[in-house]
């Protein structure tokens, strides 16, 4: 999306301490007119003083101080004219207004909600998402952050201070965020399953890893680039199945365990079967008909593939 960002530079004409002297040079200056005026009855210096202290009333406005990753935001008369990103103490047309905006990055733990996988089955599922804003434009004049950021009732009696502005400015974009990003979780959520139940090569929650981390952090990005908004990180860090069907999953992940072991235990037993056959009939140890080998196969797969320990009954007698 297009932007109408313009970052305006600050040069010697904007520097703070230049223009704090000629301040202090109109009061001193007020007073002194003030002064000749009261003493030798002038009223042209009474007039010159009472414009002097009109000129600083207007002057004093425009100072402005902008700490590291911080910028203003300048409008004039419901124009924008620009950014200020500039690191200092800054005189600006006193006609400006200068909305602050924080350029830090901010954290947020998004809480775990309930969702529906690919295939039906309610998950829980929480992320932890790394934001900034990148955009002034977009985050200034794009979305309503301030009426967001408190109750209806409390809007028409807010503290118009410059702390308290600034702190409903990020509780307005935390809500746009949260809200925002809840939604690009829930469609993630519903691209994926959450465990391998059939194709074992399918990119699913729980091991997909970096590339549904990938997905989620691009999804929520298209959320907030209307308001100026880049992801720095966004990764899954809740995932789990919703109560309802947590045991009912945890029996069945416990019965594809208990298969695939069986599996390999089935397959080490016909391995050492066929081993212990080849070796007895190699080193001609004792003969066997195919009665007999069939007798002992089943014994060794009994013995081999039991839950218990085997009890053997030792014959002393003939094997016939």
């Amino acid at each position: 999306m297009e932007t109408n960002e313009k970052l305006k530079k600050m040069g010697a004409a904007n520097n703070g301490f230049l223009h704090l002297v000629l301040n202090l040079a109109m009061v001193a200056l007020a007073i002194w007119l003030c002064a000749v005026a009261g003493a030798e009855g002038l009223a042209a210096a009474g007039v010159a003083g009472g414009v002097m202290w009109v000129v600083w009333g207007f002057h004093l406005p425009g100072f402005m101080v902008i700490q590291p990753n911080q910028c203003r935001v300048l409008t004039f008369f419901g124009r924008y004219s620009g950014t200020v990103v500039d690191n200092g103490f800054f005189w600006t047309n006193p006609f400006y207004v200068k909305r602050k905006l924080s350029l830090r990055a901010r954290n947020m733990d998004v809480p775990p909600i309930k969702v529906n996988d690919k295939g039906g089955n309610p998950i829980m599922i929480g992320l932890v998402l790394v934001w900034r804003i990148k955009d002034t434009y977009k985050a200034c004049f794009n979305i309503d952050v301030e009426g967001a950021a408190q109750p209806a009732a409390s809007r028409q009696v807010a503290v118009n201070t410059n702390s308290t502005t600034v702190q409903q400015q990020l509780k307005g974009y935390d809500n746009f965020v949260s809200v925002q990003s809840d939604s690009a979780l829930r469609k993630v959520a519903s691209l994926y399953a959450y465990d391998n139940l059939e194709d074992q090569n399918e990119v699913t929650l729980r091991n997909g890893g970096d590339e549904v981390n990938r997905r989620l952090e691009q999804e929520i990005s298209r959320h907030l680039d209307i308001a100026g908004i880049e992801v720095v990180e966004a990764r899954i860090n809740y995932l789990a199945y919703a109560q309802e069907i947590a045991s009912v999953m945890l029996k069945r992940q416990q019965a594809e365990a208990i298969i695939a072991a069986r599996e390999k235990i089935v397959e080490g037993a016909v391995s050492m079967v066929d081993m212990a056959l080849k070796k007895l009939a190699a080193d001609k140890v004792v003969e066997m008909d195919e009665e007999r080998k069939a007798a002992m196969v089943s014994n060794l797969m009994v013995v081999l593939c039991g839950d218990e320990g085997a009890s053997p009954v030792i014959n002393t007698g003939s094997i016939y």
